[in-house]
């Protein structure tokens, strides 16, 4: 009886675990699809602007473990790689992107503002929000 009790949880929890270390890039459903080295571009701001929609890229909070993925993977940089590039931009005018406290929150601001792009854990995706890339750790 033991052996069907520990398949049965096991055959629920599957599907749960295959989400665990996966990440999505989202935006609002008017946007259209990008690339993901044009996702690198709109966080670095060397793209703020397409189709007339100024681009808000949304960041998690410094040393968050999404955040560290998403700049590892996406963005091919470390803490410090990053920290020297934008101290470089900070004296061109450039600020960094937005930080939100969570992830909850990056999803509200991307459903209300046009332009708005952020990263979430795959498991957070509803019908509300557009996916743009996905991505695993």
């Amino acid at each position: 009886m033991k052996k069907i009790s520990i398949a049965s949880t096991m055959l629920i929890l599957l599907p749960l675990l295959s989400f665990a270390n996966e990440y999505v890039v989202i935006s609002n459903k008017n946007m259209k699809e990008f690339s993901e080295s044009e996702i690198k571009a709109i966080f670095m701001k060397k793209l703020t602007l397409k189709d007339d929609i100024t681009l808000v890229p949304l960041n998690l909070e410094a040393g968050d473990p999404l955040r560290l993925s998403f700049e590892e993977k996406i963005l091919n940089m470390d803490f410090e790689k990053l920290k020297s590039y934008w101290t470089k931009e900070h004296y061109l005018g450039h600020r960094p992107p937005i930080s939100m406290k969570s992830q909850e929150s990056v999803i509200a601001f991307v459903k209300k503002v046009d332009g708005a792009i952020g990263y979430i854990n795959a498991n957070s995706v509803d019908d509300s929000i557009k996916v743009l890339h996905k991505w695993r750790d």
